[in-house]
Parts: C-alpha cells; structure tokens; sequence
C-alpha cells in the first residue's frame, strides 16, 4: 500500500524531528529519507497536501526550511485503521497494524468487540497467544479446537447444550440389526469453503486416510471397510458393532476436510486470512445447516500485551471479555458455567515405583490435607473437584497409616498454568511425609508418547469434556497415550476388551453404567483422580447478543449476533 509506506517514511521523519517546529534543508530531508533531492521536495509537498506538516521554504540555495510535524504517528496510523476497518479491508488492517505491533493493541481498541463493518456484522477478539496450526490431527489448543469445528463439518455434529449426535453432512444414517452396518446419507448439493463441490468420493477418500492416521485411527478401530454404494451414501461395514460411531464421527479427529486441500472444510465458517496477529472468519455461503448471524469473525493476536496477566480477561483461557477497552467497565458476564473438565491426577502403576496402595495413600493426603482448596488461585476460576461427572463421585481413600510413600518420587506435568501451583503444594506436602518430590515440565497440550509417561511416577495434566461427557471419556480412554504408559500391561488388555465389550450395548444407558463403574475402578485405585473444574466466563458489552457458553468454554459462533446500527437517532432534548 502506497499510504502505509508513506506512513512509514513519516514516521521515519517524527522518529528523528519530534513535534516541535524545525529548520532543515531539503538536503538533510533527502538524506534523512534516502533518495534524491527532487524526491524529497515531492514527498514532502503531499505529506503536506495530507495535513500531516506545514513546510515554509526560503528563496536560495542552501537556505533552511521551516518544518513542523503536525500529528503523531499514532495518531495517523489510528484514523486509517480505522478507515480500513470501516470499508471491510482486513488486509490492509493487518498490515497497518504490522508497522508498529508494540501499539497493537491501543490502535485495535476502539474498533475490538462487535462492529458493523462496510454494511456486515463483525466481531473482533483480542487474544492473548498465537494460534497453532488449524489441523484437527495435529493441533492440542482449546481455542484452536473451537475454531476447527466451527470449519470443519463431519457425517455428525455436536449442537451447543444437546449431548446427542445430530446430523451434518449426512442427513440421517441407519444401522443395521446387528450394529454391523452404518449407513450415512449425505445431503445433496453440499459444497467447499471455496464453492467446489462436494461429493461422497471425495469424503470416502478422506476417510481413508484417517482410517490410517494415529490420531483419528482409535476411533475408527471397529471399522472393517468404508465404501460408497450410491453417491450421497456412505457405509462403514465393522468387525464389530460400535454404537458409539456417530459420536466418534462428530468428534474432532473425524471432521472432514477437503481431500486435496486439508485447510479447505464445509463448517459454518471459512478462515480467509490465518496470519500470526490477525486470523480471519467469514460466513460460509453455501454451508448447509442454519446459517451464522455474524458476517466474520476475528482473532486479533497481542500476545506481548499480556504477558504476566493473568486470571483476566482474553489474557487467561477461561476469562474471555469481548469488547473494546472503553467498553471493559460496562462488559457483564453474560454466561458461567464449571466445566465439566478437570485437572487431573494420575499414578504410574507401570513405572513399578509406586503400587497401588502407596497410590491410595497419596490421595489420602491430599484430600486430607485441604491442598486443593487452599491453592494460589481465585476461587472464581478454580473449583475443587468432588465428582468425575455429575453422579460420577471421587471416592474418599482410606489407607494403612503404616504405609510408607518412596523416598523419591517424579512428577511430570504440563500447561494449563494453575498446575505448577499444584506442584509447589505437593513438594510441600510429600516433604512432611519424608518424600522427596522432583518436578518436570513438558510444555506441550498432549501427551507425546508413553516412553515420555513412563519416565514418571505422577503426571498431571487436564482433559477437557466435550457436549457429549460419556462419549469423551470413552475416546480419552482410546486415543490418550497417558493409558499406555501408565497401566501395566495386563491392566491395559483388561482396558482394551471391557472397551469392546462397551460398545456393543446398542442402548445407551447401559453403556453409560459400564463406563461409569470402570471409571470409579480407576478413582478407587487412585490411577486416575480429577482434582479441580475451571470456571469458564464470557463478558460481553450489553449490545453482543446470544452469546452461549460451548462444553469447552467457549461461545458458540454461530448463535452470537450483533442488532443494526440505527442511523438518524433523534437527538435527546437539551
């Protein structure tokens, strides 16, 4: 853009001049700015034409010039952001905003929040780290996950608040008696992101690439053969029944994306821009579900802004204000709610440095000790945990008192933040009982491998509860490595077949009786102990309407909108 390097170059003249009234020559403006002479006179006469200086030139060669700066850069690169903004060009937003990221967010906060932008509603979010990349087989982030739903549609689809399986892609699907047979029948005239489209070939051969990918595999095991018998069909053929599939298919790792061009979906958005300080949302034309009410979305990316805030706003994962900064003291939480989601802690059995009973013994403490109530955290965002999910209880653990804990013992944990809180108080607590605690951190959001579990005797992590709590903890048990580097392998075959045996039950209700009881297995053995909820918030000025809390603390997208801008109010009488 012709006026951001202008801009530029001003910058470059107020960097070296200030605000101040001054006299140069226009030999010292043309080395200031690196060019000639004649080109400095041009320069300066439209910066001048713009407003931006007054320039007061003296008959004779060699005579100095009167120059006086006029506006601040700041100042100047606010007004056309907020020109940009107004007529819709993100593009030239971005790179506008590019030229000084350190003033990033004061440029961006009048326009943050909902705005209607060149006649559409948009809703822009400050966010407090850079996204990763928006692959659902490779990407760990709660806000990427919400992000890669709301692209990404699969055969099924999860609905904010309704923990059944609903259709997508496919209108409806059949199974047959003997829960060997799925049928899936696709809605006609679906299409891409970019208007192509889409067919039952293409979702067949998407498919069958993650029938052999390591993180969508587990929740395909059962799956024999997928094919396509008629062109808006698509039959899964299992080993054996699992009625849990339409579940699985509405799940992250099954989402569906375009079989040549991964970043390409058919969810309800589209990303039009993913750059490292602004990723982009627009409304998908053609999606096929009811359509969004907002027009596009974005993630404005401040990360250096936030730095060592925490507990507020965007600036923590659980805080989110929507809103410009003038607008913060009028921002009300619009909707709270626990998460179903936990951090948890679990116990090597594997690594043979603690049993089982030494395990128990360590919960007895903790529970024992008020550890978990007394963190240096806000009640507000942390919930002390009393139950696995509602009716799910933690069981209290009673042991030996003359059983002793091991000398040493290794903690390994990761991100979120609040778990090196726990950390300290367990070194504390493990001390008292003659037990020397070394604590490590990963920094990465999943697990790596079960050679890395296996190196420790406690990890602590958290698993996050999707609208479906039932169906998430039985794929957590499938696709977390933590499973095999914890459990010994005879636990871990007994895991494998109670899992099959499961899935079988057509009715749901039973399924969700054996999955409970294995689960309060795990708690009675202490392998596995939720130790605390977040306190999911959203704040929202008063004129962002529908805004609804997803099971993973997020809003739903597609129910958020903003009323019109009345133009022509009368005025109030004086």
């Amino acid at each position: 853009m012709r006026l951001t390097h202008r801009l530029s170059q001003y910058q470059r003249l107020y960097q070296q001049l200030g605000g101040a009234p001054v006299a140069i020559t226009i030999g010292e403006l043309a080395a200031l700015f690196y060019c000639s002479e004649r080109h400095a006179r041009t320069l300066v006469q439209q910066l001048q034409d713009q407003g931006w200086l007054s320039w007061h030139s003296q008959a004779g060669r060699g005579k100095r010039a009167r120059l006086h700066c006029l506006k601040t850069p700041d100042e100047l690169r606010a007004a056309h952001l907020q020109r940009l903004l107004h007529n819709g060009d993100h593009r030239g937003a971005l790179e506008m905003a590019q030229l000084d990221p350190q003033h990033l967010q004061e440029l961006l906060s009048p326009h943050l929040g909902g705005q209607w932008q060149a006649g559409s509603p948009t809703l822009r979010i400050p966010y407090y780290r850079t996204l990763e990349a928006l692959d659902p087989l490779t990407l760990t982030g709660r806000a990427e996950q919400h992000l890669v739903a709301t692209l990404h549609a699969g055969l099924t689809r999860f609905m904010t608040g309704n923990p059944e399986p609903q259709p997508d892609l496919a209108h409806h699907w059949q199974i047959s008696e003997d829960g060997l047979r799925w049928q899936f029948f696709l809605r006609s005239q679906l299409r891409w992101h970019n208007g192509e489209p889409l067919t039952g070939q293409q979702l067949l051969q998407t498919l069958g690439k993650l029938l052999q990918h390591p993180r969508s595999q587990p929740s395909l095991a059962s799956v024999a053969a997928i094919s396509l018998p008629h062109a808006l069909c698509i039959q899964f053929d299992l080993q054996r029944p699992d009625y849990w599939l339409a579940h699985r298919l509405a799940e992250l790792p099954c989402l569906l994306t375009h079989p040549d061009s991964p970043g390409i979906g058919a969810g309800p958005f589209k990303l039009t821009l993913n750059e490292p300080h602004l990723v982009r949302l627009e409304q998908h034309s053609f999606y096929h579900l009811q359509h969004p009410y907002l027009e596009s979305i974005e993630y404005w990316i401040t990360p250096e802004l936030h730095a060592g805030s925490a507990y507020t706003s965007c600036q923590h994962p659980v805080r989110i204000t929507i809103g410009p900064q003038e607008e913060l003291a009028l921002a009300r939480p619009v909707q709270r709610s626990m998460s179903l989601g936990w951090c948890y802690l679990a116990v090597n059995l594997r690594h043979g440095v603690l049993s089982e009973a030494q395990g128990q013994k360590l919960l007895m403490l903790i529970q024992q000790s008020g550890l978990l109530a007394n963190l240096p955290v806000p009640n507000s965002v942390i919930t002390p945990s009393h139950e696995m999910l509602p009716g799910w209880a933690i069981p209290l653990h009673q042991a030996n008192e003359d059983i002793a804990l091991p000398a040493r013992l290794t903690l390994l944990y990761r991100p979120p933040v609040e778990l090196e809180t726990v950390t300290v108080a367990l070194q504390q607590l493990l001390a008292h009982h003659g037990c020397e605690l070394e604590v490590r951190y990963y920094a990465g959001k999943r697990w790596q491998s079960a050679e890395q579990i296996e190196q420790a005797d406690l990890l602590l992590a958290d698993n996050l509860i999707g609208e479906s709590p039932e169906a998430t903890l039985e794929s957590w048990l499938r696709q977390d490595t933590l499973w095999r580097g914890i459990l010994p392998d005879s636990r871990w075959r007994d895991q494998q077949q109670r899992l099959q045996r499961i899935q079988q039950l057509p009715a749901q209700q039973p399924r969700f009786e054996q999955l409970k009881t294995y689960y309060q297995q795990l708690m009675a053995a202490a392998i596995i102990t939720p130790l605390f909820h977040y306190q999911y918030q959203i704040s929202a000025p008063p004129r962002i309407h529908g805004v609804t809390l997803t099971a993973y603390g997020w809003f739903d997208f597609c129910q958020a909108w903003l009323p019109p801008p009345v133009e022509n109010q009368p005025q109030p009488p004086q």
